[in-house]
């Protein structure tokens, strides 16, 4: 589903990920560690299209994404990827419902299409009560569920998720790291979680470790 080929990227003369090779398949979870300024966060904004590699190459669903223009990418992202991120990052003046439907709203799929699809996401994150309450009437937790029904409105191969437990106490943490394996066992979701909690990266399928822009033992 991902394969990441020869990573690098460098910011003036600091080189942030060196050489960096990750392959991982359709329905797995993985999760990625190590201290502030490892490179983690460098390396899911290049696997998520938000930002360009200096070199290498990333392929999503065995598509690469060398070359596209801007615009390409951004369609791409939107077809293909999902984020959660630590902060919701929730438009304030719409309401969760017309939140979640922003994805689609960009993709140009119809409300009649659409609608359905957001109310039933929305339900199944256990917010079926709250589909029409702005981001300020949400408790922390809901918010990131909103988000989390967000980045998968679009039916998204690949969820990519940084710190997305960062920002919430422990319980609501505890509820939404069950969500992402819930949504692997229930529709094969293939999740990459960029986390310093050690108890979610303990959960993966595998958890990979960066220290100075690599991989490491």
């Amino acid at each position: 589903m991902i394969q990441a080929t020869n990573i690098v990227k460098r910011f003036g003369d600091l080189e942030v990920l060196r050489g960096v090779d990750l392959s991982v398949t359709a329905g797995e979870v993985i999760s990625i560690v190590g201290a502030s300024g490892a490179g983690k966060t460098t390396l899911l904004q290049i696997l998520g299209t938000l930002d360009l590699p200096d070199e290498g190459e990333v392929r999503i669903g065995g598509q690469s994404t060398a070359g596209m223009s801007r615009r390409e990418l951004s369609a791409f992202r939107n077809a293909n990827l999902g984020f959660v991120f630590q902060f919701h990052r929730l438009l304030p003046e719409f309401s969760a419902l017309e939140n979640v439907l922003m994805p689609a709203w960009i993709a140009g799929t119809s409300a009649a299409e659409a609608t359905p699809r957001a109310e039933a996401l929305l339900r199944e994150l256990g917010l079926g009560h709250r589909m029409e309450h702005n981001p300020a009437e949400l408790s922390g937790g809901e918010q990131q569920r909103v988000a989390v029904a967000r980045a998968l409105m679009n039916r998204p191969k690949v969820l990519l998720a940084d710190e997305p437990s960062g920002n919430l106490d422990s319980e609501n943490a505890a509820l939404l790291h069950d969500l992402f394996f819930e949504l692997r066992e229930r529709h094969g979701q293939t999740v990459v979680l960029v986390t310093h909690n050690e108890e979610l990266a303990a959960r993966a399928d595998r958890t990979l470790r960066m220290a100075d822009g690599r991989f490491v033992s």
